[in-house]
């Protein structure tokens, strides 16, 4: 198997690179303290062609394979984790989701526009007492003629208050649990749909976070994803792409503390004596090191299996589990060599360690998956084949 990386793929990792420095970098620790959502932010992400990069070209997007995407998630969680959870929600959560599973007319009305960037795209599951227990959702959906009425709150919803539309899982049949869950694409404008925005958050405060409320929201029937009952395998497949963009943003973090710590290590000097000479951290370093390699060739695993369509729930889990604890304690150790200079906010390092906490949280908590791998390991737990797997890799070329 090789991994290593092709001049595409380091052609789009250094484009990614280049327009976080240039677009995000420069207002980042200001918008940051102040907690403010730069929605042109987005819009230049669209022009550049980032949120479509991994859908194919009849769809709108640049068409090309999954390791680039991890790449600009790697990228733009390295200048700031809100500029990730861009591609996360819109890219991998929503396009993805309607690529695999919508139907030629939806894709065709849906997908393009998002894939451009014309319109953005979020996802709803979670809900006020619904986040690790899918099924605890209590959002329904009940058939009236040529719609849906959709009645419910989600809750943490990434990119709440801008999105044009949005996935939304609700049951249309309760008693029969997991297959009683569907999904729905709904637009922002149809009545009964409110938005508000989370604020106080530790970290990730340039993001946009809310709530979305329905009240008697009718929704076209046309606009169900997949069949009644297909909700949770959906919610299931979209986590699976979502989860590698948390997992690859979470060695852009790596690599940012090791940066950072490595200059700062050489310039600092205590009784004479830079403190990189210290062993005590160079353990820390060396750390970094091993975090940043290993994340690496998990994020290019998952990715690999991504493009030639095989199931990668347990790699991606793996992935996400290892990679997001390591950009934590990655970010801690930073903190550490840095001294009072980490606690503030003059470095960036204050900004990544609040940032990479909320990883361990969201998209499945640190706790769901270390029982997901131990229950790989145990046999409680296997892979089937994909029911509704995404298009196999295809290149810009």
């Amino acid at each position: 198997m090789d991994f290593s990386l092709t001049d595409e793929h380091l052609m789009i990792a250094k484009s990614a690179k280049d327009f976080a420095k240039r677009e995000i970098y420069p207002t980042i620790k200001e918008r940051d303290v102040k907690g403010q959502y730069d929605n042109d932010v987005i819009k230049k992400m669209g022009k550049e062609g980032f949120l479509g990069l991994c859908i194919p070209k009849e769809y709108g997007g640049q068409g090309f394979d999954y390791i680039s995407l991890g790449l600009i998630s790697l990228e733009f969680e390295k200048i700031d984790t809100s500029a990730r959870v861009v591609i996360s929600v819109h890219t991998a959560l929503n396009c993805l989701t309607l690529l695999q599973w919508g139907n030629e007319e939806q894709k065709k009305k849906h997908l393009i526009p998002l894939a451009k960037g014309e319109k953005i795209g979020a996802f709803g599951l979670t809900e006020p007492n619904a986040g690790s227990d899918v099924l605890g959702i209590q959002t329904k959906a009940k058939k009236d003629g040529d719609c849906y009425i959709l009645n419910g709150e989600k809750t943490w919803i990434s990119l709440a208050d801008t999105a044009d539309q949005f996935i939304i899982f609700a049951y249309t049949d309760e008693s029969k649990k997991s297959k009683g869950i569907s999904a729905f694409i709904i637009e922002r404008n149809l009545k009964g749909i409110k938005t508000s925005s989370i604020c106080g958050k530790l970290g990730v405060r340039a993001g946009n976070t809310g709530s979305v409320s329905m009240q008697d929201v009718k929704v076209p029937k046309e606009n169900l994803l997949g069949k009644e009952g297909d909700g949770f395998k959906i919610a299931m497949s979209a986590l699976d792409n979502g989860r590698y963009t948390v997992a690859s943003g979470a060695v852009g973090i790596i690599e940012a503390c090791l940066e950072i710590s490595v200059k700062y290590a050489k310039e600092r000097e205590v009784l004479g004596k830079e403190i990189g000479k210290q062993q005590l951290v160079q353990q820390m370093i060396a750390k970094m090191v091993s975090a940043r390699d290993i994340g690496r060739l998990l994020t290019y695993n998952v990715g690999y299996l991504k493009n030639v369509g095989k199931r990668n729930t347990r790699e991606t889990s793996l992935a996400k589990w290892v990679n997001c604890n390591s950009a934590f304690e990655s970010a801690h150790d930073a903190l550490q060599i840095l001294g009072a200079y980490g606690y503030s906010n003059e470095f960036d390092i204050e900004r990544h360690f609040r940032n990479a906490r909320g990883a361990l949280i969201y998209e499945g908590t640190r706790e769901i998956h270390t029982i997901l791998q131990a229950e790989y390991a145990l046999g409680y737990r296997e892979d089937k084949p994909l029911e509704c797997p995404l298009p196999v890799h295809y290149y810009n070329s």
